[in-house]
């Protein structure tokens, strides 16, 4: 298993860029209700460790995983954010439906990140167990939701860096030196 060994709540603070300034979404399944809070949770504790305003952080709940996509596809319409996340919980039963809903879902928040410039962060769990699933939510394996938490926060850097490095490459220099701004490296016509 992939986290056996590693904590999800465990980052280096010194490795995340400054969130002050930026908006998040939050998408919520219903369904699993006990893990999915504990995700969110998680997740608000990463985002207000990281200075990251309460007052930026827009929650919406759906009522099952499968609704996660339309939920983030209206979030990214319609709110003014820098990165999604949305959170779910499948559990392995005894029929394909956990196959449909995890391959659906995943499928869904890949499509959205190809199709819109707003990053969204996959925090579904999709595990055998209920057991599992508490102990990636705050159990002994720590908290995905801080995991996404910090990933969207990276996502949502990148996604500026990215814009101005592109504004910057698409302007005329009105001199013939290297533009030089901080935090991005030296830039030639």
């Amino acid at each position: 298993m992939a986290t056996i060994h590693k904590n999800l709540s465990e980052y280096d603070k010194n490795t995340i860029p400054n969130a002050k300034n930026f908006r998040f979404g939050i998408v919520v399944s219903e369904w699993n209700d006990t893990i999915t809070e504990g995700l969110f949770n998680g997740a608000i504790s990463g985002f207000l460790e990281n200075e990251v305003p309460a007052e930026h952080i827009i929650r919406w709940n759906v009522p099952g995983s499968f609704e996660l996509i339309y939920g983030a596809k209206k979030m990214l319409q319609t709110q003014n954010v820098d990165a999604v996340i949305v959170i779910g919980c499948v559990i392995q039963g005894q029929t394909k439906h956990f196959d449909f809903v995890c391959e659906g879902v995943t499928q869904g928040i890949k499509d959205l990140n190809v199709q819109t410039d707003i990053p969204v962060i996959f925090c579904v769990l999709t595990d055998n167990t209920m057991q599992q699933s508490i102990d990636r939510s705050g159990g002994v394996h720590g908290n995905k939701g801080t995991e996404a938490a910090i990933a969207a926060i990276k996502m949502a850097y990148l996604r500026q860096q990215a814009s101005i490095s592109h504004q910057i490459k698409n302007q005329p220099l009105l001199s013939s030196s290297p533009l030089q701004i901080e935090g991005l490296p030296l830039l030639e016509e």
